[in-house]
């Protein structure tokens, strides 16, 4: 059994289709979500999960200085069926039970919990002078509070203390220096990961592309963040031909006769997507960009929105390392001269009452 709440896995996740396959092992596959996701429609029972605009909630803002703290009151109350995380998993420990609900909760309602994080945030704060009123005021007045400027931060230099005696201030590394140079990663004898910072020629790229292959980036949409807002109107602004955009450049467009705003098929072993083209100087001749953050839409083998994840391979960036190298793929492009399928990725399925 999966649980799946909070994160696109449909959107995210390299390699599409191996992930669907994936997705037909476990016996049951519950989902808490929010929108009519791809993963929602892959999912055998969807619960309703409240928005932020439903449930109250704290908050930090200003990237990572946490600058400010705010408070984010409930602007409506929960639409149709749909509850708070909290209370879902509540009911799922007393129906557990082994101490139930009270021991999960610890006896603290949704404003009780957000008082003890506000409270032990107040503590923090007084101890670096910073006016915090009590929580009730502090939600009463329904503003944030704005976190103090430290000159000492922002003079902050990393490995200060080291840099100023190497020797009673040492690192963490066998030398107690900065290492350039790793015995102990070249111990594991990993052929993906030396000892020493290097370049390595990725799995595939625009120097191992076969003569009609393209290099795929797949970078951050400047609309949306990831795949968020991917239903909305925001659409509008950068959808081409009601689909994800591909960049492309003049050359690679006029070779394979694509012209600005066609329709475009992009494949490779992993699959194929439909995306718009939008042909363009500023990308470097070979290589084409599709951003993440689509929402699959897979019918008869193809996505119909440009998920660029359908053709990224699921690989680690290392086997010491094992972050994400989805970035980069080799795949072909095409005019796509068929009738255009039409597009479902936001659609709502068929909801069956009793």
């Amino acid at each position: 059994m999966i649980w799946w709440a909070g994160g696109g896995n449909f959107t995210h996740h390299q390699d599409t289709n191996r992930l669907i396959k994936a997705w037909q092992k476990p016996e049951l596959v519950v989902i808490s979500e929010s929108y009519w996701t791809a993963a929602a429609k892959h999912a055998d029972i969807v619960l309703p999960i409240t928005t932020s605009f439903e449930r109250n909630d704290l908050t930090m803002t200003g990237d990572y200085s946490n600058q400010h703290l705010v408070p984010m009151k409930q602007a409506v109350p929960p639409q149709f069926e749909s509850r708070n995380d909290f209370d879902v998993f509540a009911d799922l420990a007393e129906m557990l039970k082994a101490g139930g609900k009270a021991v999960y909760t610890e006896g603290k309602d949704e404003m009780g919990w957000l008082k003890q994080f506000y409270d032990e945030a107040q503590k923090a704060g007084r101890a670096q002078r910073v006016a915090m009123p009590q929580f009730n005021a502090f939600w009463q007045q329904n503003k944030l509070i704005e976190m103090r400027k430290n000159e000492k931060n922002e003079k902050y230099v990393r490995y200060a203390e080291f840099r100023s005696d190497p020797v009673m201030n040492a690192l963490g590394t066998p030398s107690g220096k900065i290492e350039i140079y790793s015995k102990t990663i070249e111990g594991f004898n990993y052929k993906d990961c030396p000892p020493h910072a290097t370049w390595l020629a990725p799995d595939e790229w625009k120097g191992s592309a076969d003569k009609d292959q393209l290099q795929l980036l797949t970078a951050h949409p400047a609309h949306r963040l990831h795949s968020q807002l991917n239903y909305a109107a925001l659409r509008k602004e950068y959808a081409v031909a009601d689909r994800e955009p591909v960049t492309i450049h003049p050359e690679d467009a006029k070779a394979r006769g694509i012209a600005d705003g066609d329709l475009v098929r992009v494949w490779n072993a992993r699959g194929q997507v439909l995306v718009g083209a939008r042909v363009s100087d500023g990308i470097k001749q070979g290589v084409i960009c599709i951003h993440e953050g689509a929402w699959p839409d897979i019918e008869n083998g193809i996505c119909k929105n440009g998920g660029a994840n359908v053709l990224t391979a699921d690989i680690p960036t290392s086997r010491l390392a094992n972050g994400c190298a989805g970035n980069t793929s080799l795949v072909y492009a095409e005019k796509y001269k068929g009738e255009a399928p039409k597009l479902t990725a936001f659609e709502e399925p068929p909801i069956v009452t009793a």
